[in-house]
C-alpha cells in the first residue's frame, strides 16, 4: 500500500520536473536553440498548427535559427507567426529559407529571464510539495482505516519526504544550470 502511494507520488513529481524542463526550454538564452520556437503556432489553412509541422527548424550557428518551410506559400504566415509569438525575434526571408537571428541579451533582459526561471522553479517546488501533501494524506487515511500501523505511517512519511527532497534538489540543480546559462555572456 505505502509503496503504491510512494510510486504514484514519484511519478507525479517527475511530471512536475518534466514540466519545468519544458518551461525552461521556452525561456530564451543568448544561444539559438530550435526549442525556443516550440510554442509558435502558424495559421495553416484556417487552423493553428505547431511550427514544427510546417517547417524544419535547425540551429545554423550559435546566434541564428534557420527554418525551411515545407510549403512555399506558407513562408509569409510562418514569418508572421514568429513575430506575433512575443519572443522578441525578427525573422528575415531569403528565398525558401527563413533566418531568425537571436539578438544579444542585455543585462536587464537577463535579469528578467532569471526572475522568470526562478518563478517557474518555485511553481515546480510547490507542485512537488502538493504531491507530498496528497501522499501523506493518503497514508494517514490508511491509518484511520486501520490498514497500517502508526510505525508504518512514520516509515511511509519518511520515505515520501526523502523522495520529495530528491526532487526539490533536482529542481534546484535545474534552476542553477538555467541561471548560469542565462548569465553567460
Amino acid at each position: 500500500m505505502i509503496n503504491e502511494i510512494k510510486t504514484d507520488a514519484q511519478q507525479r513529481m517527475r511530471k512536475s520536473t518534466d514540466s519545468l524542463q519544458h518551461a525552461f526550454a521556452k525561456i530564451r538564452t543568448g544561444r539559438a536553440h530550435p526549442s525556443i520556437l516550440d510554442g509558435v503556432m502558424v495559421s495553416y489553412y484556417g487552423s493553428d498548427t505547431p511550427l514544427r509541422q510546417v517547417a524544419n527548424v535547425v540551429s545554423e550557428d550559435s546566434r541564428t535559427l534557420a527554418l525551411t518551410v515545407f510549403d512555399r506559400s506558407m513562408i509569409q504566415a510562418v514569418e508572421k507567426a514568429i513575430m506575433q509569438a512575443d519572443l522578441g525575434l525578427n525573422p528575415a526571408t531569403a528565398g525558401t529559407t527563413i533566418r531568425v537571428p537571436m539578438p544579444a541579451l542585455t543585462e536587464e533582459t537577463r535579469k528578467v529571464y532569471t526572475r522568470q526561471a526562478r518563478q517557474e522553479a518555485e511553481n515546480a517546488r510547490v507542485a512537488v510539495r502538493n504531491v507530498r501533501r496528497d501522499a501523506l494524506t493518503q497514508i494517514k487515511d490508511l491509518v484511520k482505516e486501520k490498514e497500517i500501523s502508526e510505525d508504518d505511517e512514520r516509515r511511509g512519511a519518511d520515505e515520501v519526504q526523502k523522495v520529495t527532497d530528491k526532487f526539490i534538489e533536482e529542481i534546484d540543480a535545474m534552476l542553477a544550470a538555467k541561471e548560469a546559462d542565462l548569465m553567460e555572456v
